[in-house]
């Protein structure tokens, strides 16, 4: 059964009358909060003494506690490392969809390696107080066992283990959301260690980071050695091949002009350079051979050549004979031939005549000389060039093979110097720039404790004795099935509620309480009846009997209250005592039972002895008769039936003080023969799951229950206190007053 189904409609006035349409009707009842107000007021002093005493457990609990202190470092992990060799940029971003990068970090930040390492760097494997201030109890393990103060060396890597263990317990990674910082913290009683092993922490891991990156290229790097080995030899080996062909087959080569300046290996052969400069040179020689040709082909030999033009000897030793023949004209015009003067001019000209001649002849003797040298010189040279040009063909044909050691050698050297270029490479990236962690902030000594917080320990406090004294208001609901509200008749039983009764509280007895028109008893049955008229449509049943579940429920006051208030409503009112084994109407009248209902069953059809007036409620009674040894054998038959058909000749309504349910066979007999039963509840008394079962016992022979009412009914043990007094007591105080 829902546990919220029990709690609705608890503040729905009972005890006035009902319209026709209330009776088996289900009200809607108040919101699941309001339910939850009511168990939790109910229950108030069950949920303040959990959360008082989950208070005061927690507040001696937090001054029992040892201080601890937590100091955090703080790192930052970048996706890539820093390309501090590469020129387009230094730093690449980190994507914040990259998340598998990102876990593997923050996994191997608490692992057991990095804890394994820490501890044996701080030395904690060693340190007994180390152990102690985590209260780690290695009493049964001989590594732990301390010998002249210290521990046992065997025992070492198994103490490591354990100081890791510790360490993983206490430290804490805090990532920073949509960032690359991490929060290393670290929680201990001594807030030095903390600081220092969360120092520790980060400092390890960067170290950790740098070796496992480190240790990922050393696989190529030993690779690539072999192979540079190997490579190194080919190429010693082709140079060897290389050198040992040139120096048999005399094939000398140089440098060129630009594997001296550094820009190229390539080399030339000095055949070659011989070649070219001889063949420049014989170049050289033809052009000297043909100028001077051509100046000794020009030269006539009167002196009129480009050389005698230019002689300064022969052009002065031509004016001065042009002076000397200028004086020897000018002297013909006044003397003859025979003048002295004009014979010494005359032979001082022939003289200069002579000397012209002769420097004439040496300038052509000059030309024709150096004419000679130059084709000289170009025969020369021309036999040169066709000598080495027989060497060059030769050392073509010679250099064929040395150029295929001399590609080999090439190629070895090419292979050789990019395998040591990748080497460097994979040296740089191992040593350079791998470091993607980096510490942002160190942590430093805490001052104050981390924990215990007495303020939050006292709140959790709080909201730990709130639950579980919720929780134990919630179970004690359910387990209570006491029906303590009228409206749980309804939702509990699944009856319809005619009406509660209240409980007699003043001493005096139920019949008391009825003869008083204005109490509360009489109020509320007055209550009872008016909805017991809407349960049929003639009314109130002609016939009816009123049961409970056990003995002492309100069940026969029940009985006589209705009796009275039909009889005061102008009916002829027969109430009759059913309960033949404990009989309880004869009382009511003072009279005995020897003649009455059992006489009646047993076969004695005279059943007006046993009828009995009482005046005071105006009703009539008859009583149970005698004690028969089993009461459930006369009500099997057919003559209950007879008696309550008798009786409806002479009154409106038979009303019959039925036993209760459980443990006997006579309420469902007797429920049989009438037209309806009423069922009594006591309030705060009876479990609701015995009521059921007294229910199913007469829901088996087919009975039809009119509806429950609730007897002994205490407003101020019910579950909220409130609303059902009004109809009780309303005028009560206002009439005392006035009185």
């Amino acid at each position: 059964m829902n546990i919220l189904s029990s709690y609705s409609d608890r503040e729905q006035q009972v005890d006035e009358p009902r319209s026709p349409n209330f009776i088996g009707a289900v009200n809607s009842g108040p919101s699941i909060l309001g339910q939850y107000l009511r168990v939790a007021r109910r229950w108030r002093w069950v949920i303040a003494g959990a959360v008082l005493a989950s208070v005061l457990l927690g507040v001696v609990f937090t001054l029992l506690m040892t201080p601890q202190y937590t100091a955090v470092s703080t790192i930052e992990i970048s996706r890539e490392a820093d390309q501090v060799t590469n020129i387009e940029g230094v730093e690449s971003e980190a994507s914040v969809a990259d998340q598998e990068f990102y876990q593997t970090q923050y996994g191997l930040l608490r692992a057991r390696s990095l804890a394994e390492r820490v501890a044996a760097e701080l030395g904690l494997v060693d340190r007994p107080e180390f152990f102690e201030m985590f209260r780690f109890d290695g009493a049964d393990n001989p590594a732990f066992e301390i010998a002249n103060g210290r521990y046992p060396a065997e025992g070492r890597a198994q103490r490591q283990r354990e100081a890791a263990r510790i360490l993983l317990d206490e430290v804490d990674i805090d990532p920073t959301r949509l960032s690359r910082l991490v929060d290393i913290s670290f929680t201990s009683p001594d807030a030095r260690f903390s600081a220092q092993v969360a120092n520790a922490w980060a400092e390890n891991f960067i170290e950790i980071n740098l070796e496992r990156k480190v240790q990922s290229t050393s696989y190529g790097r030993k690779a690539l050695q072999r192979q540079l080995a190997e490579y190194k030899d080919r190429l010693d080996e082709s140079q060897r091949q290389l050198v040992t062909y040139a120096s048999n087959q005399e094939i000398i080569n140089l440098p060129s002009q630009s594997a001296v300046n550094g820009s190229s290996t390539q080399e030339r052969s000095i055949v070659v350079d011989n070649l070219a400069a001889l063949n420049a040179a014989l170049n050289d020689a033809t052009a000297d051979r043909i100028a001077a040709e051509a100046r000794f082909r020009q030269e006539g030999g009167s002196g009129s050549s480009a050389e005698a033009l230019g002689n300064y000897t022969i052009n002065s030793l031509r004016q001065k004979r042009a002076e000397l023949e200028s004086e020897y004209q000018e002297l013909m015009v006044r003397f003859e031939p025979g003048y002295p003067q004009a014979q010494s001019l005359q032979s001082r000209i022939d003289e200069l005549s002579r000397a012209l001649e002769r420097e004439e002849a040496r300038i052509s003797a000059s030309v024709e000389a150096e004419y000679q040298q130059a084709l000289a010189r170009e025969g020369a040279l021309q036999q040169r060039v066709s000598s080495l040009k027989s060497d060059y063909l030769d050392l073509r044909r010679r250099s064929i093979q040395y150029n295929i050691f001399q590609q080999e050698v090439d190629t070895n050297r090419a292979l050789y110097d990019g395998l040591l270029q990748r080497f460097k490479e994979i040296g740089v990236a191992a040593g350079v720039g791998v470091n993607n962690v980096a510490i942002i902030d160190t942590a430093t000594v805490p001052k104050v404790p981390s924990s215990p917080q007495l303020l939050l320990n006292v709140v959790i406090s709080l909201l730990v004795g709130f639950g579980l004294g919720t929780g134990l208001a919630f179970a004690l609901e359910q387990l209570d099935e006491a029906i303590a509200d009228p409206s749980e008749v309804e939702h509990r039983l699944g009856l319809p509620l005619l009406g509660s009764v209240p409980k007699v509280d003043d001493g005096g007895t139920p019949r008391d309480a009825l003869l008083d028109r204005k109490s509360e008893l009489v109020d509320a049955y007055i209550a009872v009846q008016t909805n017991l008229a809407f349960t049929t449509e003639r009314g109130v049943p002609r016939s009816f009997s009123v049961t409970s579940t056990r003995p002492a429920e309100g069940k026969s006051t029940t009985s006589l209250a209705l009796a009275t208030m039909l009889a005061r409503s102008g009916k002829r009112v027969i109430l009759i005592d059913g309960d033949m084994r404990s009989p309880s109407v004869h009382h009511l009248g003072n009279v005995g039972h020897d003649h009455g209902v059992s006489n009646f069953l047993a076969g004695d059809d005279n059943y007006e002895p046993s009828i009995f007036h009482m005046d005071d409620l105006n009703l009539d009674a008859m009583s149970a008769g005698p004690i028969p040894p089993n009461a459930a054998e006369l009500l099997t038959g057919t003559r209950m039936r007879q008696l309550i058909d008798h009786l409806h000749e002479n009154y409106d309504h038979v009303v019959v003080d039925s036993p209760p349910v459980m443990g006997l066979a006579d309420a469902p007999l007797i429920a049989g023969h009438v037209d309806g039963v009423i069922y009594a509840v006591e309030s705060h008394g009876i479990r609701s799951s015995q009521v059921k079962t007294a229910l199913s016992r007469l829901a088996a022979v087919r009975t039809r229950i009119c509806g429950a009412v609730l007897t002994k009914f205490e407003a101020r043990k019910a579950h909220y206190g409130y609303g059902y007094e009004y109809g009780y007591g309303y005028g009560r105080d206002v009439e005392t007053e006035t009185a």
